[in-house]
């Protein structure tokens, strides 16, 4: 990463500092949401396996930290855009790149402030893997590669939007899109015209892999499916907001 791109991701984390309201929403939310599905819902729920319901959904409550923390990076860049901040940048000879990088590094530390948050958490109210220092390495990687893809995925959004209200919501859908999934019920439950849509979906096989390596279960080619969505989604994230930068700042 170059010098410009680390002074602005010190500067989106100072952005966020200045701004503790929307940091800690983006931090407790996640945990309020687990401890809701936990203890209001978890004894109603028949996962088919063995293990605690809290142990069962972490993988998906780690997941829309990964939307609510991405979610703030696409208000940044359009308040960015819409401020005139962008124009000083590139009087500065600062291109594209490392402008989002910045947003986009910011967001990486968020969120992995807030996956540490939840898994704290969830540790103190049972949650109890299997999985040894291979299979967590493995499951932090890949959680990492989604990250990085959905705060890519929400800086386009930042630049397609014209407002930061807006630019909220063209996130809805990453945030939306571990709840018809196995985040927090097995997919066979659901009705079966929503089966499709379910198994195929990008969180799906992330989710999969990330509880079969944290409790040392058969993931299959999941991993390999979920690393093929996140470079997939990486690149048409990186190629979107290219051109929008060029289009918006021309």
């Amino acid at each position: 990463m170059s010098d410009a791109a680390l002074t602005l991701v010190g500067r989106g984390l100072r952005l966020s500092r200045r701004n503790p309201e929307a940091l800690i929403t983006a931090m407790v939310l996640p945990v309020m949401l687990m401890l809701i599905f936990v203890y209001f819902f978890g004894g109603a729920i028949d996962t088919g396996t063995h293990t605690a319901y809290v142990t069962y959904v972490v993988p998906g409550v780690l997941l829309l930290c990964a939307g609510f923390g991405a979610s703030t990076t696409a208000v940044r860049v359009s308040e960015d855009m819409k401020g005139g901040i962008v124009d000083r940048f590139r009087s500065l000879d600062v291109g594209a790149t490392p402008i989002l990088a910045g947003h986009v590094g910011a967001s990486l530390a968020r969120n992995l402030l807030s996956t540490a948050l939840v898994i704290g958490v969830a540790f103190l109210i049972g949650f109890r893997p299997t999985g040894g220092p291979a299979a967590w390495a493995a499951a932090l990687g890949l959680l990492f590669a989604f990250i990085l893809a959905v705060s890519w995925l929400s800086a386009a959004a930042g630049l397609l939007a014209r407002t930061p209200e807006a630019a909220s919501g063209l996130t809805f859908l990453m945030m939306f899109l571990p709840y018809p999934s196995s985040a927090f019920v097995p997919i066979e439950t659901m009705p079966d015209w929503l089966h499709g849509f379910a198994r195929h979906q990008p969180v799906t096989p992330v989710i999969e892999s990330l509880r079969g390596l944290l409790l040392e279960r058969p993931v299959g080619d999941a991993p390999w499916i979920a690393l093929a969505w996140c470079a997939g989604l990486l690149a048409l994230a990186l190629a979107v907001s290219g051109a929008l930068f060029r289009a918006r700042t021309r």
